[in-house]
């Protein structure tokens, strides 16, 4: 807006992210791809800055990653947000493969008595 001579209050743009920000999620939810019914998630431990983080990763069938996570530190309650949030964006699975993590098996089980569902655990 500058490069065309226009001056603009920051302000105005705040009220504008205000008011167009619901209708570029709803033009993004509608455009957004719908995700198979089997999910693989896993946990990693990568370096980001020097510092030494964990990345939960979930992907479906086709390699395409429904949503992820970087945490400081591995907990149970990470795991619970991390699926909590992952579905709630997308929909309910009717599996998920995990490995032999014990926080990932402890979360889908928590949400499966929390929203009494059976979503089935694969480990591999």
């Amino acid at each position: 807006m500058k490069m065309q001579g226009v001056h603009i209050d920051h302000c105005t743009i705040q009220r504008w992210v205000y008011k167009l920000t619901p209708l570029m999620e709803m033009q993004m939810k509608k455009r957004k791809v719908k995700v198979g019914d089997s999910w693989r998630i896993d946990e990693t431990y990568i370096k980001l800055k020097g510092n030494g983080v964990i990345l939960y990763r979930a992907f479906y069938r086709f390699g395409n990653r429904v949503n992820f996570l970087l945490n400081k530190i591995m907990q149970r309650m990470s795991d619970q947000s991390f699926l909590i949030k992952a579905i709630s964006n997308n929909c309910r699975k009717r599996v998920i493969n995990i490995d032999k993590s014990g926080p990932n098996t402890a979360a889908i089980k928590v949400y499966n008595k929390r929203f009494f569902l059976k979503i089935k655990i694969r480990q591999c």
